[in-house]
């Protein structure tokens, strides 16, 4: 199937490695353009190089308010166009209600939240018809889960603020998706599992409770994150796509 990704040109943040990296390879091997960021710049250069010459990479943190601008002109600049964003922030500090800071909600807000209205309000502002904007979400859009708390309380609003999006830029052809991620296998999940006591009973214990029995691969997402993304995601828009092995227990 083709995809239509051809020549495309997507920004993908966070793409050093995890979901956003998993995407970003996806797209450069359907024949997209990218560029990439991260917050460190040798990681980022790192990142960029294996994913070939049809990838730039940026360092910058989402928090940034000048890193829409910046991100949009590098697009323009390298590959001569700007088709789509896809945001995707590293997940908040892990916590129970009462473990959690002022500070680190503020950090989380700033990252998590403010920063992705701002790249998505700046793309939305620079796409013609046929552009898309794209948000890495949580399964905590629907179902809060045990020990995130801040992102329980900042992804369903962030989902909230996409639907609205969909709703407003509709009209002008530009699409505007959520991709779910449940448990897979990336450093955060695994970050997450060795915050246990005996981080492989929690993983069997989680992979007991997905449909599929086992945690899924990042390039399993990518690849679901890169059609919603492309032409071929053409009539879809103001939808959370989960991509959790069937995790989820509403339809």
């Amino acid at each position: 199937m083709d995809l239509g990704l051809k020549d495309r040109v997507y920004v993908v943040t966070g793409a050093t490695r995890g979901l956003g990296n998993a995407t970003a390879r996806e797209l450069v091997a359907d024949g997209a353009k990218v560029v990439i960021t991260g917050r460190d710049e040798r990681t980022v250069a790192d990142a960029a190089a294996a994913l070939g010459p049809d990838a730039v990479g940026v360092a910058m943190d989402n928090a940034d308010p000048e890193a829409p601008a910046r991100l949009i002109a590098t697009a323009r600049e390298q590959f001569g166009r700007f088709d789509g964003i896809l945001v995707s922030v590293g997940g908040p500090p892990a916590g129970f209600v009462a473990d959690n800071s002022d500070e680190q909600w503020q950090a989380a807000f700033e990252a998590v939240f403010l920063g992705a209205v701002r790249l998505a309000r700046a793309a939305a502002a620079e796409l013609d018809e046929g552009g898309v904007i794209g948000f890495v979400l949580s399964g905590s859009v629907y179902e809060p889960i045990a020990g995130l708390t801040i992102s329980n309380g900042l992804r369903p609003g962030l989902a909230g603020f996409a639907k609205s999006l969909s709703d407003e830029l509709g009209p002008r052809g530009i699409r505007v998706v959520g991709v779910l991620p449940g448990r897979i296998d990336t450093d955060r999940v695994r970050e997450l599992d060795s915050l246990s006591a005996d981080p492989e009973a929690t993983r069997t214990a989680s992979e007991s409770r997905i449909p599929l029995r086992r945690y899924g691969k990042p390039e399993e997402f990518g690849r679901t994150a890169a059609f919603l993304l492309s032409p071929a995601a053409s009539y879809m828009t103001g939808v959370m796509v989960p991509v959790d092995g069937g995790a989820r227990h509403g339809f």
